[in-house]
């Protein structure tokens, strides 16, 4: 008997710890996400049982321990990739991403920890050397709105325009160092020849190391003068505002009567300003007389009628002419 009774005592404790967390989960599905966040940040800190148990959790979630990692040189491999942020923790899987098409590396890739805490660590020092380049990492969830999306970043970057083709990403970090702390940078390379384009860009952690760089009067890099100034100011590009859909009213171009409007019934069949068919006014020929004959310039003669001569038949061969000699005087020939 005690044994049964013990049963049923563990079965109504049950009972009612299902519908305890049944009552509650009806209270926590209206309710939204940042009020759970905060409900449960509370207890939390209140509870070190519940916060291990959201540490567990958050652990074992993929989003808190994969790092997207941006700024890798064309020739980084994912081994040196996953030994430049080895040193933070065991990393469980890293990866470069390249180019299905060219086989070649799109500059980027992704580091996913073993441990949560282990990426919190490679998050503290985002920046990191790798091949030559400053490369930035941030949680993969977040994608490009990490830190360096923020609303000064136009007056953090700077371009470095007449790079010596001699100038690698190491020398353009180690030069523009001096002036202050680094978050991103290096020398723009060809996809292909993997040669310096002559240029490059430098993103500074603050506004006031990048005004120090910009206005430094000594700009000589690789035995050349280099060219210092926003990355913004390079681009050129005026920024065109767009005119909200709302605000744009359409007008009706102007047509000359007569003429119907694609898309648009004429008011009446037929168009105005033109009538189909036109009548015609007769042309009255008593309203115009006929010009009067113009007179014979000269009068007419009668044929005046003459005596037909004969013609003499001239002898035919040269008629004979009398010797003449010098001065006009008659030439004779002796018999």
């Amino acid at each position: 008997m005690e044994d049964l009774k013990k049963r049923k005592m563990e079965e109504m404790g049950n009972n009612d710890q299902l519908s305890t967390q049944e009552e509650l989960r009806s209270l926590l599905d209206p309710l939204a996400k940042s009020q759970l966040v905060d409900l449960l940040s509370r207890l939390g800190s209140q509870y070190p049982s519940i916060a291990e148990e959201i540490k567990s959790i958050a652990s074992s979630d993929p989003v808190h321990r994969k790092l997207f990692v941006r700024g890798l040189a064309w020739n980084t491999t994912s081994e040196t990739l996953c030994a430049a942020f080895r040193m933070h923790g065991e990393i469980e899987e890293g990866a470069v991403i390249y180019d299905k098409a060219t086989g070649k590396s799109r500059g980027y890739g992704f580091v996913t920890y073993k441990h949560m805490e282990s990426a919190h660590s490679a998050l503290g020092a985002p920046s990191k050397l790798i091949d030559g380049r400053m490369a930035v990492c941030n949680l993969a969830c977040e994608g490009l709105t990490g830190a360096s999306t923020t609303p000064d970043l136009a007056q953090r970057k700077l371009y470095i325009g007449g790079l010596s083709p001699d100038v690698t990403s190491e020398m353009l970090l180690n030069y523009f160092g001096r002036h202050g702390e680094i978050e991103e940078g290096s020398v723009a390379y060809d996809k292909d020849t993997n040669e310096s384009r002559g240029f490059g860009f430098v993103t500074y952690k603050t506004i006031e190391a990048a005004k120090k760089a910009i206005d430094d009067p000594q700009k000589i890099l690789g035995g050349r003068t280099i060219i210092v100034k926003l990355a913004d100011t390079h681009k050129g590009k005026p920024v065109q505002t767009q005119v909200p859909a709302a605000a744009v009213v359409p007008l009706a171009m102007p047509m000359a009567p007569g003429y119907p409007q694609l898309g648009k019934a004429h008011p009446s069949a037929t168009p105005a300003g033109y009538a189909y068919t036109q009548p015609v006014a007769p042309y009255q020929a008593s309203s115009y007389s006929s010009p009067a004959a113009a007179p014979a310039p000269y009068p007419s003669q009668s044929t005046i009628p003459y005596a037909s001569i004969a013609a003499k038949k001239d002898p035919q061969g040269i008629p004979p002419t009398t010797p003449m000699g010098m001065s006009g005087y008659p030439y004779y020939i002796g018999k």
